[in-house]
């Protein structure tokens, strides 16, 4: 009986367990199967299409040819006017031409460029180039971006109660710790002695029922006797029942003989863990002090990580790589090696991403207090003082 008991539990516990990580679990889901259809469409669409030499790079290679041969021809050519010549024909060269489309857009290649369209970071170094591709590109943004905010803001809940409860703690154990230290044995006695009192002579009077009221009135006995409104009298302590019954056996009765209820309330806590995205975020406080120092860390231990499969990156270069990744700027100046490396780092953007977020959020609150004291700060200076003129 007791097992069986335990177990009804256990598996209770798992289901509210499992309708409470629903959401969050729903829209990461959501996020992962809508980047990987669309590497299957951009691989297929951008892969596949076939290379064509524009007249643009006909003339770029007759142009490199005949700047090959003046070269070899005129060895006393000024060397300046040489460098020049090539460097505006080289800015002239557009990647496509040296590139093959289906060693560019595999698979991986067009999931990490599906992650710079809706994370918004927009590296510049892989983009579409048929028509097709660019207006399923516009298409694939408009839905993709709206969805990676979502889950920002849904795992911002998470983290932020995270923060919230962490640095309560902290606040806390600093207050018990200075508080252990300011306060000496005989004083803390006596507070303790005081406090002990106060709360030895508080005494809490419970409300009485509608018997014991009737009961310590004697004109109601004789009402009562007088008009024999017995059914009056009946309906208000079935009404004290109904109210002082717990709500839990009511509950139970309820699930046992109809378990639609039951299912109906699991609905309805779902529909609100729903509601409540970006409630947490907006309850968030914590010193913005904090936040910076959470994100120098945070990218700091990628910039030690990325230079070990990125050679052409230092710790400086891979720190600037980071933060200008994170914050969604990407202006694509530094270019990955091995991108699909970086891809399986996905998490580490997503949840980088959410720190950033974060962070902005905790500065323009900061920035609309600021604005609403200097707005308070300057009309009560432009105020009119008021003048006292003699009766």
């Amino acid at each position: 009986m007791a097992s069986t008991s335990q177990h009804l539990r256990g598996k209770t516990a798992c289901k509210k367990l499992f309708w409470a990580v629903f959401p969050h679990v729903c829209f990461i889901l959501s996020l992962v199967i809508y980047a990987f259809l669309g590497a299957f469409m951009f691989s297929h669409i951008e892969g596949s299409r076939k290379v064509e030499f524009s007249e643009d790079y006909r003339r770029f290679l007759q142009n490199l040819t005949y700047l090959g041969r003046s070269l070899s021809d005129n060895m006393t050519e000024n060397e300046v006017k040489f460098k020049k010549k090539i460097h505006d024909l080289l800015s002239t060269a557009q990647q496509d031409w040296f590139v093959n489309p289906e060693d560019k857009w595999s698979f991986f290649g067009s999931l990490f460029f599906c992650c710079t369209v809706f994370t918004t970071v927009g590296y510049g170094n892989t983009y579409p180039v048929t028509r097709t591709g660019k207006y399923l590109c516009m298409l694939y943004a408009l839905f993709g971006i709206p969805l990676m905010f979502l889950v920002l803001t849904d795992m911002g809940d998470i983290l932020a109660t995270v923060l919230s409860k962490s640095y309560n703690e902290f606040r806390k154990l600093q207050a018990k710790i200075l508080a252990s230290k300011l306060c000496s044995g005989s004083t803390c006695n006596k507070r303790n002695e005081l406090k002990s009192r106060a709360q030895s002579k508080i005494v809490i009077n419970e409300p009485l029922t509608i018997m014991e009221v009737l009961k310590s009135q004697p004109s109601g006995k004789r009402r009562l006797i007088k008009y024999r409104n017995v059914e009056l009298f009946e309906m208000l302590i079935a009404r004290e029942n109904e109210q002082t019954k717990p709500a839990r056996h009511k509950s139970i009765e309820r699930w046992s003989s109809c378990p639609e209820l039951a299912r109906g309330k699991t609905m309805s806590r779902v529909i609100e863990n729903f509601d409540k995205i970006g409630k947490e975020l907006e309850k968030l406080d914590v010193p913005i002090v904090l936040m910076v120092l959470v994100i120098f860390v945070y990218i700091s231990c990628a910039a030690a990580i990325l230079p070990k499969w990125e050679s052409n990156l230092d710790f400086q270069e891979a720190f600037y790589f980071c933060f200008i990744t994170l914050t969604t700027i990407g202006f694509g100046d530094t270019k990955l090696e091995h991108p699909k490396f970086f891809l399986f780092f996905s998490l580490y953007i997503i949840i980088g991403m959410e720190i950033v977020f974060i962070a902005f959020k905790l500065g323009q609150d900061r920035l609309i207090v600021l604005y609403k004291k200097v707005i308070s700060f300057c009309a009560e200076k432009k105020m009119p003082s008021k003048k006292i003129y003699p009766k």
